[in-house]
């Protein structure tokens, strides 16, 4: 039993340093950028080998990262593409998953087959753009919106959890005279929060992280959003506001420290949406993997 015990303690002890070890390599490149962020330009330039911890504490970069107009404008209108390109992903999806759900819906299995079909075939580039032309949707905002309403990935997963929802609680509804859509709205919704909470988180960070259709749909600067900005910075080498800022520091060494900002500036927001869904996260990726 002793022995057995300390076979135990070894395996929790190579366990927790094997686990330490993946997380460390996990945030290094996340703490990497933000220390370097807010470091000395000189001292990043010089620096050889881990950053652990900031190089002469400055938040210049992050001064001159707001000063750009482009920034501000991206910022805008990611929150905009992200507040209601999710709500529409919400409603379309539940939408879609209620009726699929149905068990007394005679079609369900062929469009369900029929929606499957669409991850792995598409029409391609050239006629998703025709599309999006010929309904009058290029540089406006449903440009962005309306083309990715609905993810068939989510959608399955929102069906199956809609399908673990007794049928009795439909039933009786129905007997009290409700129709799909007070079902929908009244039972099935609330008894879904954690499934909602998930796909709030998913469609959002995929809202928030989106470039390709604006660069596809948009030629208006002023719909960009952020994440195009920062394409155009980091990507494309594209980056004469950065030189314009690194120009009051007389140093083009100033160019990472403010693209390291950028990053920085992109990323925090999204990542502080998690800790308020985390905690329905388990819970609604496992009731939407119940097969049914």
């Amino acid at each position: 039993m002793n022995k057995t015990r300390g076979y135990d303690f070894i395996f929790d002890i190579v366990n927790i340093v094997f686990m330490c070890a993946i997380m460390f390599v996990t945030l290094y490149p996340f703490i990497f950028v933000l220390f370097a962020s807010i470091s000395d330009p000189l001292e990043i330039a010089e620096l050889r080998g881990i950053l652990l911890w900031p190089r002469g504490f400055t938040l210049d970069s992050y001064r001159f990262v707001f000063r750009n107009p482009n920034i501000l404008i991206g910022y805008r209108n990611t929150l905009i593409y992200v507040f209601l390109g999710t709500v529409i992903n919400i409603a379309f999806t539940s939408l879609g998953a209620y009726v699929l759900s149905r068990k007394d819906y005679m079609l369900k299995k062929f469009f369900t087959i029929l929606i499957t079909f669409t991850m792995f075939f598409t029409g391609g580039i050239v006629p998703f753009f025709l599309l999006v032309a010929r309904l009058n949707m290029l540089n406006t905002i449903w440009a962005i919106v309306l083309p990715t309403a609905i993810s068939t990935w989510n959608l399955i997963i929102m069906r199956t959890s809609f399908q673990a929802i007794p049928d009795s609680l439909e039933e009786s509804a129905r007997i009290d005279g409700a129709n799909d859509v007070q079902i929908l709205i009244k039972i099935i919704l609330p008894l879904s929060v954690p499934i909602l909470a998930v796909m709030t988180l998913f469609y959002g960070v995929a809202n928030w992280n989106a470039w390709f259709n604006a660069v596809l749909f948009l030629s208006d600067r002023n719909l960009f959003p952020l994440q195009v900005f920062l394409r155009e910075i980091l990507i494309l080498d594209m980056s004469s506001a950065i030189f314009m800022m690194a120009a009051d520091f007389e140093s083009l060494r100033m160019q990472l420290i403010v693209q390291y900002a950028i990053v920085i500036a992109t990323t925090a927001p999204i990542l502080l949406l998690y800790p308020f869904l985390q905690r329905y996260f388990v819970k609604g990726i496992m009731i939407g993997a119940v097969k049914g």
